[in-house]
């Protein structure tokens, strides 16, 4: 993928620009499926946070997820077949991921006790916000994991 760097440093530029996890990779990539920047930001905007902000899976991995749909879905129901495809490069980009981080839970990667209590209150994006999350190396990764894989079918 000769643009594969570019691609990975526009999605953490699009973290410091305030959009979550998940959307900073989406938009990075959704070009390459006929989807417009907005219509990326709009389709990704649900799972950061882990999911809306409930810390289960890491938005930037959920933001994987949803672009290995658009690489590989099943168009009909009954195609069983995609769909278990579909299925084993989820599994396989989740392996990656945790195989570098250690795990793809946002609580976890964020240092959060599971008893914390949940809030839906986006945090201000601060120097300090900035300074204590990983998110930035998160969303770097799952961009070259994506992108790897992308390397690796052809593009």
């Amino acid at each position: 993928m000769k643009d594969k760097e570019e691609r990975i440093a526009r999605a953490v530029a699009y973290f410091k620009e305030g959009f979550n996890c998940s959307q900073s990779v989406v938009a990075a990539f959704a070009d390459l499926y006929g989807f417009t920047h907005e219509q990326a930001l709009h389709m990704s905007a649900s799972f950061g946070g882990g999911i809306g902000r409930m810390r289960l899976t890491c938005g930037a991995v959920c933001g994987m997820f949803l672009l290995a749909g658009l690489e590989t879905a099943a168009m009909e129901g009954k195609d069983r077949a995609t769909k278990s495809r579909n299925y084993a490069i989820v599994q396989m980009l989740a392996e990656k991921f945790r195989a570098e981080n250690g795990t793809i839970s946002c609580a976890r990667l964020l240092g959060i006790d599971r008893n914390t209590p949940i809030s839906s209150e986006a945090e201000p994006r601060t120097a300090a916000y900035y300074a204590k999350r990983p998110c930035p190396k998160m969303i770097e990764s799952a961009a070259r994991i994506f992108a790897e894989y992308l390397e690796s079918i052809g593009y």
